[in-house]
Protein backbone atom coordinates (compact mmCIF):
# COMPACT_ATOMS: atom_id res chain seq x y z
CA UNK A 1 0.00 0.00 0.00
CA UNK A 2 1.31 3.43 -0.93
CA UNK A 3 1.08 6.29 1.52
CA UNK A 4 0.28 9.73 0.22
CA UNK A 5 0.82 13.07 1.87
CA UNK A 6 -1.91 15.69 1.65
CA UNK A 7 -0.46 18.78 0.03
CA UNK A 8 -2.39 22.00 -0.10
CA UNK A 9 -1.74 25.71 -0.10
CA UNK A 10 -3.89 28.74 0.64
CA UNK A 11 -2.98 32.38 0.30
CA UNK A 12 -4.69 35.74 0.28
CA UNK A 13 -3.93 39.19 -1.09
CA UNK A 14 -5.13 42.75 -0.92
CA UNK A 15 -6.90 44.64 -3.69
CA UNK A 16 -4.13 45.54 -6.17
CA UNK A 17 -6.04 48.60 -7.37
CA UNK A 18 -5.64 50.25 -3.96
CA UNK A 19 -1.86 50.37 -4.46
CA UNK A 20 -2.24 51.27 -8.13
CA UNK A 21 -3.97 54.49 -7.07
CA UNK A 22 -0.55 55.72 -5.87
CA UNK A 23 1.18 55.07 -9.21
CA UNK A 24 2.20 58.34 -10.80
CA UNK A 25 1.72 60.30 -7.57
CA UNK A 26 4.85 59.08 -5.77
CA UNK A 27 8.32 58.25 -6.98
CA UNK A 28 9.11 54.60 -7.60
CA UNK A 29 11.39 54.46 -4.56
CA UNK A 30 8.67 56.01 -2.38
CA UNK A 31 6.20 53.34 -3.54
CA UNK A 32 8.65 50.50 -2.88
CA UNK A 33 9.47 51.87 0.57
CA UNK A 34 5.75 52.19 1.37
CA UNK A 35 5.38 48.48 0.50
CA UNK A 36 8.38 47.59 2.66
CA UNK A 37 6.86 49.52 5.59
CA UNK A 38 3.46 47.84 5.13
CA UNK A 39 1.76 51.13 4.24
CA UNK A 40 0.90 49.71 0.80
CA UNK A 41 0.10 46.08 0.12
CA UNK A 42 2.56 43.97 -1.82
CA UNK A 43 1.43 42.97 -5.32
CA UNK A 44 -0.56 39.71 -5.44
CA UNK A 45 2.20 37.91 -7.39
CA UNK A 46 4.45 38.17 -4.31
CA UNK A 47 1.88 36.17 -2.34
CA UNK A 48 1.24 33.78 -5.22
CA UNK A 49 4.82 32.52 -5.34
CA UNK A 50 5.66 33.31 -1.69
CA UNK A 51 8.25 36.00 -2.43
CA UNK A 52 9.53 37.74 0.68
CA UNK A 53 11.79 40.41 2.08
CA UNK A 54 11.79 43.31 -0.32
CA UNK A 55 14.72 45.71 0.07
CA UNK A 56 15.13 48.83 -2.05
CA UNK A 57 17.44 51.73 -2.57
CA UNK A 58 17.82 53.89 -5.65
CA UNK A 59 18.91 51.69 -8.54
CA UNK A 60 18.97 48.45 -6.54
CA UNK A 61 16.24 46.07 -5.33
CA UNK A 62 16.48 42.71 -3.60
CA UNK A 63 13.77 40.07 -3.12
CA UNK A 64 14.03 36.65 -1.51
CA UNK A 65 12.26 33.33 -1.84
CA UNK A 66 12.62 30.03 -0.03
CA UNK A 67 12.10 27.30 -2.63
CA UNK A 68 9.17 25.04 -1.81
CA UNK A 69 7.83 21.87 -3.34
CA UNK A 70 4.91 23.80 -4.89
CA UNK A 71 7.47 25.70 -7.03
CA UNK A 72 8.60 22.47 -8.71
CA UNK A 73 8.28 21.45 -12.35
CA UNK A 74 7.85 17.78 -13.40
CA UNK A 75 11.66 17.32 -13.26
CA UNK A 76 11.78 17.98 -9.50
CA UNK A 77 13.41 21.41 -9.65
CA UNK A 78 12.05 24.92 -9.27
CA UNK A 79 10.18 25.88 -12.43
CA UNK A 80 12.00 28.31 -14.71
CA UNK A 81 8.94 30.57 -14.67
CA UNK A 82 9.31 31.07 -10.91
CA UNK A 83 13.01 31.89 -11.33
CA UNK A 84 12.19 34.23 -14.22
CA UNK A 85 9.54 35.97 -12.12
CA UNK A 86 12.09 36.64 -9.38
CA UNK A 87 14.60 37.99 -11.90
CA UNK A 88 11.97 40.13 -13.66
CA UNK A 89 10.73 41.52 -10.33
CA UNK A 90 14.20 42.48 -9.11
CA UNK A 91 15.30 44.02 -12.42
CA UNK A 92 12.02 45.87 -13.05
CA UNK A 93 11.73 47.17 -9.50
CA UNK A 94 15.35 48.36 -9.64
CA UNK A 95 14.37 50.49 -12.64
CA UNK A 96 11.19 51.59 -10.83
CA UNK A 97 13.31 52.75 -7.87
CA UNK A 98 14.97 55.37 -10.09
CA UNK A 99 11.79 56.90 -11.51
CA UNK A 100 10.28 60.18 -10.36
CA UNK A 101 6.56 60.63 -9.72
CA UNK A 102 4.66 60.69 -12.98
CA UNK A 103 6.95 58.24 -14.79
CA UNK A 104 6.27 54.54 -15.15
CA UNK A 105 7.83 51.64 -17.00
CA UNK A 106 7.05 48.41 -18.75
CA UNK A 107 9.38 45.55 -19.58
CA UNK A 108 10.48 45.32 -23.20
CA UNK A 109 12.38 42.06 -22.79
CA UNK A 110 13.87 39.67 -20.29
CA UNK A 111 16.88 37.54 -21.22
CA UNK A 112 17.40 34.75 -18.68
CA UNK A 113 20.31 32.35 -18.23
CA UNK A 114 19.70 29.36 -15.94
CA UNK A 115 23.07 28.33 -14.50
CA UNK A 116 22.29 25.58 -11.98
CA UNK A 117 19.22 23.68 -10.82
CA UNK A 118 17.30 25.11 -7.87
CA UNK A 119 15.59 22.81 -5.33
CA UNK A 120 14.45 23.06 -1.72
CA UNK A 121 18.01 22.07 -0.80
CA UNK A 122 19.25 25.32 -2.39
CA UNK A 123 18.00 27.21 0.66
CA UNK A 124 16.93 30.84 0.68
CA UNK A 125 17.31 32.47 -2.73
CA UNK A 126 18.36 36.09 -2.96
CA UNK A 127 17.68 38.01 -6.14
CA UNK A 128 19.33 41.39 -6.58
CA UNK A 129 18.38 43.72 -9.40
CA UNK A 130 20.60 46.63 -10.42
CA UNK A 131 20.12 49.39 -12.96
CA UNK A 132 23.00 49.38 -15.43
CA UNK A 133 21.88 52.40 -17.49
CA UNK A 134 18.88 54.70 -17.50
CA UNK A 135 18.06 57.18 -20.21
CA UNK A 136 15.02 59.31 -20.95
CA UNK A 137 13.09 56.57 -22.78
CA UNK A 138 14.67 53.24 -21.81
CA UNK A 139 16.55 51.59 -19.00
CA UNK A 140 18.73 48.49 -18.80
CA UNK A 141 18.91 46.41 -15.65
CA UNK A 142 20.37 43.08 -14.59
CA UNK A 143 19.33 40.63 -11.89
CA UNK A 144 21.41 37.97 -10.19
CA UNK A 145 19.88 35.03 -8.32
CA UNK A 146 22.06 33.33 -5.70
CA UNK A 147 21.38 30.40 -3.40
CA UNK A 148 22.05 30.04 0.33
CA UNK A 149 25.72 29.20 -0.41
CA UNK A 150 26.01 32.43 -2.48
CA UNK A 151 26.33 30.46 -5.73
CA UNK A 152 24.99 32.18 -8.84
CA UNK A 153 22.00 30.10 -10.02
CA UNK A 154 20.53 32.40 -12.69
CA UNK A 155 21.17 35.76 -14.33
CA UNK A 156 18.98 38.08 -16.40
CA UNK A 157 19.08 41.35 -18.25
CA UNK A 158 15.98 43.42 -18.84
CA UNK A 159 15.23 46.40 -21.04
CA UNK A 160 12.41 48.66 -19.87
CA UNK A 161 10.47 51.35 -21.68
CA UNK A 162 9.96 54.50 -19.58
CA UNK A 163 6.66 56.28 -20.09
CA UNK A 164 4.77 59.23 -18.66
CA UNK A 165 1.86 58.37 -16.36
CA UNK A 166 -1.28 60.29 -15.72
CA UNK A 167 -2.20 59.81 -12.08
CA UNK A 168 -5.75 58.52 -11.50
CA UNK A 169 -8.23 61.25 -10.61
Amino acid sequence: MTQTQDRSRTFSWSDPLAGAAHIGRRSGLELLRAMMAGELAAPPVMHLIDMARLEAEEGRVTVELVPQEFHYNPLGTVHGGIISTLLDTAAGCAVHSTLPAGVGYTSLDLNVKFLRPVTVESGRLRCEGTVLQRGRRTALAEARLTDAKNRLTAHATSSCLLLPLNPPT
